[in-house]
């Protein structure tokens, strides 16, 4: 997630529906699905596909797994059985009892108590609400009764374990939060009366005339908890809130505006709320520490702003025109890592609060500021002396001046952009408006550098770069500034910026030898310009092509991006990686010289994504035949030649063993047969 980038995809065939959330198996490192209600699949992350991953189909439908750290996978089925993973895999086809009858489950967790994994879940029958409460490897079940409320029924469910007791909160519909406590029982033995559970009421969902209509629910501490809902006061608007509770003083804590939108669900693990925030995946880390009553109600001693949201540093969702972009169109992105500190200390709200203060609104006091006045300030500002939440300052100084470039299109700072880029150490979801900037301004030499120092640009991005780079003609290219360091050393540039041909003798490749492969008859001239003994390309278009092949990606999500790239554009690049190709090799170590220059591999893996993607097409254009048919030749030959190697690894190891037991100092006449 803090590099926004995609690591892996996989897929059910078409009919086919996953029917529960996937979930992650912490001791052997898999991932487990369901899909089609029975169909179990475990795969792990260098599994490409899903149809060739472990499949078992089960004998009752699943409701729901649960993973536990330290307790293994935990299958919950519709009927209400419960099964640990290893016992199901043993036997998928087992018979599966039915727990429940004509009840449908409502909600379901796992904890770990000890040593055991316990399972609560809550079902729901003609307005009836019922738990369950089962150990698996003890075959205990205890189910429960709650006690019924006129005109309010329960919405949300969560609970949590203390001291062999089941905390179960509750959120009901007349906008309260209720508490159930349920001792875990220890006979083995099912009841065989239902126990009803009573209910106590701990918090109200409301505020200085304003009710939360809560629709999801976390636990946070002992004394705090989270929900997310919309908030109604009277004569305003309903608006979506994400808030914190103190449940200890019965009082709001704070609370965050989200005004593009949830989905309604609201996921806390290991200290960070996870939500969606529009149409990305926001995520916000918080600290919760001892609670107090003067915290509570806003009244630490010499606080300046008595208000209760002193006590919550929200950091970079405090401005999010200038601090935090909501409005990427990228599916899953990370908007916003903030740090939320629940704070009783007067002297730690003290020294946090200004400085985020300070620059928010030292960038929004620069708004409308003269150009010399911003970008002084900003240089003085990133001057100061290192802190930790430096880097995304400077990440803030970018945004402010991309957004001056585009309130302004006669405006574009690119000397000091250029700068910031190469001094610091930045990257992509810090300034997610740069890159899209510099494809606007078409200014080639910032989107190299943002390529070969970002470690999370977007595949589209990405392809844009390419798509800019292969279309800007040659000789615009020679009137600006590109970095070069990655190709002069292996293409040899003259006065008048063209290549001069070299001779090139590849590691096992022959031209007379496959002379006879392909029937094709090349001119000549043809011939010298596609077999890879020039570069297609200037060398400037070449040290742009460079820092495409070293940016990161993930193949699933570039493809469907390089395939609308035009066909004749897709030929010159793949000409250009042939190129590469071929002087790789002709160095023993397949590595060509140079700063940055690209490796046997991303040559490799870029000319296969252009071949999947392009394929038909290049069979089908004529100019792309020659190309495709020295390639093929080319790679038979590497093929033939590393073949012919391993014949005589067995001899050669031999030989290098009889060198280093031969003395130096001694002469002899030895004849090796080689077999």
């Amino acid at each position: 997630i803090s590099d926004q980038k995609p690591l892996g995809c996989w897929s059910v065939k078409h009919g086919q529906i996953l029917t529960c959330p996937v979930v992650c198996n912490f001791e052997t490192h898999e991932y487990i699905a369901v899909h089609d209600d029975k169909v179990l699949r475990i795969w792990k992350n260098e599994d490409i596909s899903l149809d060739k991953a472990f499949k078992a189909t089960l004998s009752a439908d699943v409701h729901r797994i649960h993973s536990l750290p330290q307790g293994g996978p935990v299958v919950l089925f519709r009927g209400g059985a419960v099964r640990t993973l290893d016992v199901l895999l043993e036997a998928p086809q087992q018979e599966i009892e039915n727990v429940i009858s004509g009840e449908v489950i409502r909600w379901s967790g796992a904890f770990m108590e000890g040593q055991q994994p316990i399972l609560i879940f809550t079902t729901e029958k003609d307005g009836d609400f019922f738990v369950y409460v089962q150990k698996p490897k003890l075959s205990s079940l205890h189910k429960y009764k709650l006690e019924q409320q006129e005109s309010a029924k329960p919405l949300y469910f969560t609970a949590h374990i203390t001291n062999q007791t089941v905390t179960l909160l509750c959120l009901y519909s007349n906008d309260s939060v209720y508490q159930v406590l349920i001792p875990l029982q220890q006979d083995a033995e099912e009841e065989e009366e239902e126990e009803i559970l009573s209910k106590s009421l701990l918090l109200n969902l409301s505020v200085s005339g304003a009710v939360l209509k809560g629709t999801s629910l976390v636990v946070l501490d002992k004394d705090h908890v989270a929900v997310l809902g919309s908030l109604a006061a009277p004569g305003k608007e309903p608006r979506e809130c994400l808030t914190i509770w103190n449940t200890k003083f019965q009082t709001l804590q704070t609370s965050k505006e989200l005004p593009l939108g949830t989905s309604g669900q609201l996921w806390c693990y290991e200290e960070k709320f996870f939500l969606i925030h529009g149409k990305v995946l926001t995520v916000i880390m918080y600290k919760c520490e001892t609670s107090s009553l003067a915290a509570a109600v806003g009244k630490l001693k010499d606080s300046q702003t008595p208000d209760v949201s002193s006590f919550v540093n929200w950091n970079t969702l405090e401005d999010e025109e200038l601090v935090v972009s909501f409005q990427s169109q990228e599916s899953v992105a990370l908007k916003a890592a903030s740090r939320m500190n629940l704070r009783s200390r007067r002297s730690a709200v003290a020294e946090e609060q200004p400085e985020t203060l300070s620059v928010g609104q030292l960038l929004l006091n620069l708004k409308d500021a003269s150009t010399y006045v911003l970008e002084t300030e900003l240089k003085q500002l990133m001057a100061k002396a290192p802190t930790p939440d430096l880097q995304a300052t400077i990440g803030c100084v970018v945004t402010a001046l991309t957004d001056r470039c585009k309130r302004n299109p006669k405006y574009y700072p690119q000397n000091f952009l250029q700068q910031i880029v190469e001094t610091r150490d930045l990257s992509y979801s810090l300034c997610p408006d740069l890159m899209a900037v510099a494809l606007e301004k078409k200014d080639m030499h910032l989107l190299q550098t943002c390529l070969e120092r970002f470690p999370d640009i977007p595949e589209e991005i990405t392809y844009a770069c390419l798509k800019a780079f292969l279309s800007t003609s040659e000789a615009h290219l020679q009137s600006i500034d590109v970095n070069l360091d990655s190709v002069v050393c292996y293409i040899d540039v003259e006065f008048d910026n063209k290549e001069v041909k070299t001779e090139i003798v590849e590691n096992g490749f022959s031209a007379e030898m496959d002379q006879d492969v392909c029937d094709t008859k090349m001119p000549k001239e043809s011939q010298s310009r596609s077999d890879g003994e020039s570069c297609p390309v200037g060398p400037q278009k070449a040290a742009l092509l460079n820092a495409v092949l070293h940016s990161a990606y993930t193949e699933t999500f570039l493809l469907p991006h390089l395939k609308n790239l035009p066909a004749r554009q897709a030929i010159l690049f793949l000409r250009y990686l042939y190129y590469l190709y071929v002087k790789c090799s002709e160095k023993v170590n397949t590595t060509l010289p140079g700063i940055r220059s690209p490796t046997i591999n991303q040559i490799m893996d870029w000319m296969c994504l252009l071949l999947d993607a392009h394929f038909t097409v290049m069979v089908m254009l004529p100019e792309a035949k020659e190309l495709l048919s020295n390639l093929h030749k080319f790679v038979r030959a590497q093929v033939r030649f590393y073949s012919e190697l391993n014949k005589i690894e067995g001899s050669l190891r031999e030989l290098q063993r009889l060198n280093h037991l031969r003395e130096s100092q001694t002469y002899s006449i030895e004849v090796l047969e080689i077999i």
